[in-house]
């Protein structure tokens, strides 16, 4: 009895480990930026979902579909960068994602540094002083974008371990993760430049619309004209900038959503966004369908 009781035990801890497959993302030191306390994860009552706060070493979990098609998709929960929302922008996007046979990366990237209760410190900032979110935000965003572009060429460079093609690589972001995003579109070099990029209501706000990479992949902008922080209008730009630029580009615009939307349901259209990039990154040959097994 003892023998198939410790033979589960390891079962247990084998599954444990491959779903917290987490990898280190290679990272330079941020200058003039100090955590203390360490990274937190918790429940916020506040956004009344699972959060995780004052990152300052940046990781990706590992997602492994069933059945690889090749495609994989790096993705960056928001959380104004003082948090990542990091079930329904993170980890259910990328569990929604294996079913279609697509590898994902939730990336964990640097923070403003916070204390206990991150979420608690942008709502107070947010409520009595709007300006101090900016300062703060202003000098981290940087190294959480440097994060992401060092998370694609980390994916490229071990494209055979994780059974992916070096050529479809993706990066989703929302919110911040969507500044973050944008942040990638915009400093990309040959070794990391992404395959095809989605910002879900992108923080233009802190991330404005710039110049247009000659090389720029396909985008796909989804977002809610409802959205309470007024990230509508910006993503319309982000989508007209890619446009009349002539590259490949894509808009999803609903008309009610809100803001933080993710996996979230509400009843709404905007529940089904992300059938709606799958069916885009069809489309786009981005993907591929999978056989029937």
């Amino acid at each position: 009895m003892k023998k198939y009781i410790f033979l589960f035990l390891c079962i247990c801890m084998a599954n444990h480990a491959i779903a917290q497959e987490v990898i280190q993302v290679p990272h330079e030191k941020a200058e003039g930026t100090t955590w203390e306390g360490g990274e937190k994860q918790y429940f916020s009552s506040i956004w009344q979902t699972d959060v995780v706060t004052n990152v300052s070493t940046p990781t990706m979990q590992v997602f492994r579909p069933e059945h690889p098609n090749g495609t994989s998709v790096i993705v960056a929960p928001g959380g104004g960068l003082y948090a990542l929302s990091i079930a329904s922008e993170g980890t259910e996007v990328a569990e929604w994602l294996n079913k279609k046979g697509i590898t994902a990366f939730v990336l964990k990237y640097r923070l403003v540094p916070t204390g206990e209760d991150g979420v608690q410190e942008i709502s107070s900032e947010g409520a009595t002083n709007p300006a101090r979110i900016g300062e703060r935000v202003a000098p981290v965003l940087p190294y959480s974008y440097a994060d992401g572009l060092s998370a694609i060429q980390y994916v490229r460079e071990h494209a055979d371990d994780f059974k992916i093609n070096p050529e479809k690589i993706g990066f989703m972001g929302f919110s911040a993760g969507g500044a973050v995003t944008m942040g990638v579109a915009y400093n990309y070099n040959e070794t990391n430049r992404p395959d095809f990029l989605v910002p879900v209501y992108p923080w233009t706000l802190v991330m404005p619309i710039q110049e247009v990479p000659e090389d720029a992949p396909p985008m796909l902008v989804i977002c809610a004209s409802d959205d309470p922080l007024d990230l509508a209008p910006g993503s319309i730009e982000l989508y007209s900038s890619w446009l009349e630029a002539n590259k490949s580009a894509a808009l999803q615009m609903y008309a009610k959503g809100g803001h933080g939307f993710g996996m979230r349901k509400q009843g709404l259209p905007s529940d089904s966004w992300i059938e709606r990039f799958y069916e885009w990154s069809l489309a786009q040959g981005i993907t591929e369908a999978l056989k029937p097994q």
